[in-house]
């Protein structure tokens, strides 16, 4: 079940680095709302709030309702600039969406069917390469995250871009570039030695025997 998310926040008509700093030491973090054909609107959001909701893995590909003045816009989160050393947010970007828009987000992967896969039940070790694809798709589409099914995966396998279940309409944004750009997304491999011990408990196994 998708979970809605809503921001509240206000206009800024007061800019700059200066603004930016009084805000921040006011609790609250600067922003800009952009796309859509419109002007830019520079925001104002709090800052605990706006954490609380980063949390949530799906906050980061999840068409957001931003509340401004009462007015409500249907946006994405498109950058975020945090502080160095702290945790903090110093500004966030929200690009304005309709349904039918086609955008580019990042979407996170889920990693299902490990403990089932073949490879893993030989003692093979699970290597995921990737933890988040972008896709291109309308923004009404957009999925909170995609699966990866590893279930029939044998040791030595490995699963690629070209692999990944998706959405009708939806693709991923490397894939347009050609087949060289199909990289693995996850792997099964034998932990290091993993033969040699096994070829070597078969002899021994087999000397017990010879000397019975």
């Amino acid at each position: 079940m998708k979970v809605d998310f809503t921001l509240t926040a206000e206009r800024r008509m007061d800019v700059g680095k200066g603004a930016s700093r009084r805000l921040r030491h006011a609790g609250k973090i600067p922003a800009v709302m952009y796309g859509a054909g419109e002007d830019p609107v520079s925001l104002t959001l709090d800052h605990d709030s706006f954490m609380h909701r980063l949390e949530h893995e799906a906050f980061y590909s999840h068409i957001l309702t931003l509340s401004v003045d009462g007015q409500m816009y249907k946006a994405v989160l498109k950058d975020l600039q945090r502080h160095p050393a702290k945790n903090r947010m110093l500004h966030a970007d929200f690009l304005r969406v309709g349904e039918d828009d086609v955008i580019h987000m990042s979407v996170p992967l889920h990693f299902i069917g490990e403990d089932v896969a073949p490879g893993v039940k030989a003692g093979g070790l699970v290597s995921h390469l990737m933890t988040s694809v972008e896709i291109i798709c309308k923004a009404g589409e957009l999925p909170e995250y995609l699966e990866v099914d590893l279930s029939t995966l044998e040791a030595g396998d490995s699963l690629h871009l070209s692999d990944i279940k998706l959405p009708a309409g939806a693709i991923i944004a490397a894939l347009q570039h050609g087949d060289d750009h199909d990289q693995p997304v996850a792997s099964i491999h034998m932990p290091r030695g993993a033969s040699d011990d096994d070829g070597a408990n078969e002899d021994e196994a087999g000397e017990e025997e010879s000397a019975e």
